[in-house]
């Protein structure tokens, strides 16, 4: 009889083991299965919904903060995506949309795919005419930005240390910037890409960085007299020949930027603007502008720095022709020639 017991015992205690292990399979399934549910399904806002994660933030914090906005159920699903996908994560403003799970918001910030908004400046556009831009992209321009262009000149100090404000050194370009950047970051982005260029192009070294200044000048007026690349050298030449004559430039586009300075440019040119004296007014004062008149790109800063051979010393803009380029002329009679056929081309198609 008492073996018997004892083995009854022992089967007893050998059911109970395995109803242990059993409890502990079940909790460890049911574990997985809610960690699974918790990783693996959709969550998070159908509606535009932005979260910023700051620079030095733990992954702990960075949980924390999806959470707190609803675009995860669980920081600890994070955490765990964290330790079995072993990223970098990566700071910044992200912008969620629909249900995601929880491997896809990770994913997507550690490939850093924060939210930025696209702006192209173009080719010789001024500050005044990038603040539009950036505005209209719903980026800090407007005023904001002018006042950096204009207060922050120590960004190319180094560069040009006659540089009165950072008009010139903007570089045009498609940028992308973080919806909260200021204008005082977007003025330094745009200048460390002009910087790159200016690298590239050979315009910083030692024997041109005394006359970087006249050449982004230079280069600023051959942007806003022609869009076509291929007569960029003959218009700087153009310029480049009456500086060494010592004749005015004459160039409309430096008297409306002096009008824009002073808030008085009307949207059109008219003969009283030539006779008002401004620094920019290249009617009335020889050699080149104080600065830059525009931002200009780089067929324009490589047409400064090596402008075409020539002894043309006249030419109509390209803008103002109704066939799409320049004319060229030599002499003032060639050059009186050259704007009859203008207006009368103007004329026959329609204009005044």
């Amino acid at each position: 009889m008492a073996r018997r017991t004892r083995s009854s015992r022992k089967k007893r205690g050998s059911g109970c083991f395995g109803l242990l292990v059993a409890a502990l399979f079940v909790v460890v399934l049911a574990g997985g299965a809610g960690a699974a549910w918790l990783v693996l399904t959709p969550c998070g806002p159908e509606t535009e919904t932005f979260v910023t994660l700051t620079p030095g933030s733990s992954t702990a914090r960075m949980g924390e903060a999806l959470e707190s906005a609803g675009i995860i159920r669980s920081r600890y699903a994070f955490d765990l995506v964290r330790l079995w996908k072993r990223g970098t994560l990566k700071a910044g403003e992200y912008r969620f949309d629909h249900r995601a799970p929880v491997t896809e918001v990770y994913n997507r910030i550690a490939r850093g795919d924060v939210f930025t908004l696209s702006v192209t400046i173009p080719e010789g556009a001024n500050m005044f005419e990038a603040a539009v831009k950036l505005e209209q992209a719903g980026l800090d321009g407007g005023q904001d930005f002018v006042d950096a262009v204009t207060n922050h000149r120590e960004l190319v100090a180094d560069l040009d240390p006659g540089a009165k404000d950072l008009e010139g050194y903007l570089f045009p370009d498609t940028y992308h910037f973080a919806r909260r950047a200021s204008a005082t970051q977007i003025a330094g982005t745009m200048v460390r890409r002009f910087r790159a260029i200016a690298g590239q192009l050979g315009l910083t070294q030692v024997g041109l960085r005394g006359n970087l200044h006249n050449v982004v000048t230079l280069a600023s007026l051959v942007e806003r007299e022609t869009a076509v690349d291929a007569e960029r050298p003959l218009v700087a030449s153009v310029f480049a020949n009456r500086l060494s004559k010592k004749m005015p430039l004459m160039t409309d586009p430096s008297v409306i930027y002096g009008l824009e300075l002073e808030g008085r440019w009307r949207g059109t040119i008219y003969a009283s603007d030539l006779k008002r004296d401004t620094p920019y007014n290249t009617y009335l004062h020889a050699g080149l502008p104080p600065g830059p008149i525009a931002n200009p790109g780089m067929k324009s800063l490589r047409a400064a720095m090596e402008p075409a051979a020539s002894d043309f010393l006249y030419f109509v803009a390209a803008g103002a022709n109704p066939q799409g380029h320049s004319i060229f002329s030599r002499t003032l009679a060639e050059q009186s020639k050259a704007v009859a056929g203008y207006r009368h081309s103007v004329k026959k198609a329609g204009g005044r």
